[in-house]
């Protein structure tokens, strides 16, 4: 069912679009924002503002879902708490660095709270210490981190 919205989703914004576009025949993936569901509607909604710009992840999930670290190029359908589409996004700049090495610029870039690096560490430092427990980690200042940049294409 969420994958039949999300083709009507893309087919609208397909629809948006020049018959010369690149996006036409180019695949997607649905993602959602954080691990609940309302973390996905808060954090859904700054990427539908357009003030979340960046999202990052412990580099260590991807690798224990045996899945590749997102590339540029790759568009995602993003998705609420209720698993309906809400916006497309198109990364643009992927790159590994540690925890404790995200700097200001980049926390900013999240969106998030205060938008101080500040509130990005606190806030991640307890996310990911509820997380990673599920795939048999601890966070630590030094955890390698994938950091994502996109931008909203479609909303």
């Amino acid at each position: 069912m969420i994958e039949l919205i999300a083709a009507e989703y893309w087919n609208t914004f397909l629809a948006s679009l020049s018959p010369l576009s690149l996006y036409y025949g180019k695949p997607y993936i649905l993602e959602r924002f954080g691990d609940t569901l309302q973390l996905a509607d808060e954090i859904g909604q700054l990427v539908v503002r357009g003030i979340k710009t960046g999202t990052s992840s412990a580099l260590w999930s991807w690798e224990s879902e045996g899945t590749l670290i997102p590339q540029p190029g790759i568009i995602s359908i993003i998705l609420n708490g209720k698993d309906q589409p809400i916006c497309i996004i198109e990364t643009i700049e992927v790159y590994i660095c540690r925890f404790n090495s995200v700097d200001e610029e980049f926390a900013r870039s999240e969106g998030e709270g205060d938008l101080s690096l500040a509130y990005w560490r606190r806030s991640h430092k307890y996310f990911f210490s509820r997380v990673l427990p599920q795939i048999g980690k601890e966070f630590t200042e030094e955890m390698p981190l994938v950091c994502e940049r996109f931008r909203l294409i479609y909303k």
